[in-house]
């Protein structure tokens, strides 16, 4: 009988013993993720016995200190000492780990998510560890064009900036041939969110010039056409600084053999003093003139409801129950085939269009640092990269990289005195004209005049193109 005994409890060891024989296994090659979707990170062991019982750990072995990214330990996720990043973003699937398959699963990957991770099991006698390189790929934000000023001999600066790819993207200036340009300068830096790539070119002559940003099937392009006029005011900016100093040149000799005439300068300098300070008080008076006016406008007007569409939302984005709110929730959820939502831009319509009259209608801007808002036609396309000019149904104003502009055939560079914090969107449909203004400084930003509309026109608003990392909300307001 003790034999029996001591041969079943061998047996048992031995079988034991076999039953701890496992080795972990990942991917041979780099795993490929898109920022903004989900991504499964490859773990399992051989042959496919079950960890349920066993501890698994993913870490970040590239970073300092190997980070926890994921553990499941005595049959439960234990994540209180995770990568602050990656909270709410990593999911073991359990009943997976029957059937030894301890993949990761990565929702809404960034940036910086990409490098080096451990997939790390252990049993009661035994662990093994497999590595598994991500590698992830962004589409920045559509490149931005801006005129920095003239060079000595008439050439036209330009700079092309665009932010938030990974890998680093190429960048080139194309004329309106095709023909590729040579950049004067280039740079390019990289942060969490991606790389951040700026190049320049001088042009002495008008044309259409294109910036184009690449990488791999991925191609956004922006236009600026120069024209002549631009480098006539050159010109003519160079003759008047030549007068100008011919000008100068005489006035000294003059004064030089004058100093008699002392006096009766100080007499015409005291006259120029009193004219200017009687222009100042004209300015101000228009300025309030002006303001009135405005508050007039504010209270001539119908106020329209604006009720934001949820249906014709990004799907990224959160429409507040009410409609009168929207921010990006970095959410990635399907996309109803039926309903024609944005699907690159972060925009969403007004459930109701107007066809005729005026309106007008606020919304606060405050502490967001990507938006575009203003009104669009019922027909345009919301899909893809679109360019939100007057020519595709779009008439806005809006914020990007710290700029603000308005498009027309190419964008308007704007220049305000301070930042917006509620912008006003007034609209007569007879007269072809949306107007945008600073509510709180009553200041008026830009006009579109002389437009023909020939449907119904939707209150618009956008968080910029494919992600915006600022939680703060866009809302519509009533209490004006």
């Amino acid at each position: 009988m003790k034999f029996i005994c001591l041969t079943l409890l061998m047996i048992s060891g031995i079988t034991d013993s076999i039953s701890e024989r496992y080795e972990v296994v990942g991917p041979a090659d780099p795993v490929f993720a898109v920022a903004g979707e989900d991504v499964i990170l490859p773990c399992s062991v051989k042959p496919n016995i079950s960890v349920v019982d066993m501890r698994v750990e993913w870490f970040r072995s590239d970073l300092k200190d190997s980070q926890l990214v994921h553990l499941y330990e005595n049959h439960e996720d234990r994540n209180t000492d995770q990568i602050q990043s990656y909270r709410g973003r990593t999911k073991l699937n359990h009943p997976e780990l029957q059937r030894g398959n301890a993949s990761l699963k990565l929702s809404s990957v960034r940036v910086s998510d990409e490098g080096l991770y451990k997939c790390f099991i252990q049993s009661k006698s035994r662990s093994d560890d497999a590595t598994v390189n991500v590698s992830v790929e962004a589409v920045g934000r559509p490149p931005v064009i801006t005129v920095d000023g003239f060079d000595h001999s008439g050439g036209l600066h330009l700079q092309c900036e665009s932010e938030g790819w990974n890998p680093e993207p190429d960048l080139e200036w194309l004329d309106s041939a095709g023909v590729s340009l040579s950049s004067e300068t280039t740079e390019a830096h990289r942060n969490t969110e991606g790389f951040n790539v700026k190049h320049t070119i001088t042009v002495h002559h008008s044309d259409k010039i294109h910036c184009r940003v690449k990488l791999r099937h991925h191609m956004l392009e922006a236009l600026i056409i120069s024209s002549s006029n631009m480098f006539n005011s050159w010109r003519t900016s160079v003759i008047v600084i030549v007068v100008l100093s011919v000008i100068a040149g005489i006035l000294i000799a003059v004064f030089a053999h004058k100093n008699r005439e002392h006096s009766r300068l100080q007499n015409e300098h005291s006259q120029l003093h009193y004219e200017h300070s009687q222009l100042q008080d004209e300015k101000r008076r228009l300025q309030h003139e002006r303001d009135q006016l405005l508050q007039s406008l504010k209270t001539i007007i119908p106020k329209v409801n604006v009720i934001l569409d949820a249906d014709m939302a990004h799907p990224r984005l959160i429409v507040s129950d009410d409609g009168k709110q929207v921010r990006d929730g970095n959410r990635q959820t399907g996309v109803n085939g039926e309903k024609d939502r944005f699907d690159e831009y972060l925009g969403v319509l007004g459930k109701d269009g107007f066809s005729s009259g005026c309106f007008y209608f606020e919304v606060q801007v405050k502490g967001q640092t990507r938006w575009y808002l203003g009104v669009t036609r019922a027909s345009v396309s919301r899909k893809g990269s679109i360019s939100l000019s007057p020519e595709n149904g779009y008439w806005s104003v809006g914020l990007e990289i710290g700029k603000y502009r308005a498009r027309e055939s190419s964008y308007v560079y704007l220049s305000l005195s301070v930042d917006p914090q509620r912008v006003g969107v007034f609209v007569d449909y007879e007269k072809g004209l949306v107007s945008f203004y600073d509510v709180e400084s009553m200041y008026h930003i830009y006009s579109y005049t002389d437009q023909s509309f020939d449907e119904k026109l939707y209150p618009f608003v956008s968080l910029g193109y494919w992600r915006n990392e600022n939680p703060t909300p866009l809302i519509i307001c009533d209490d004006y």
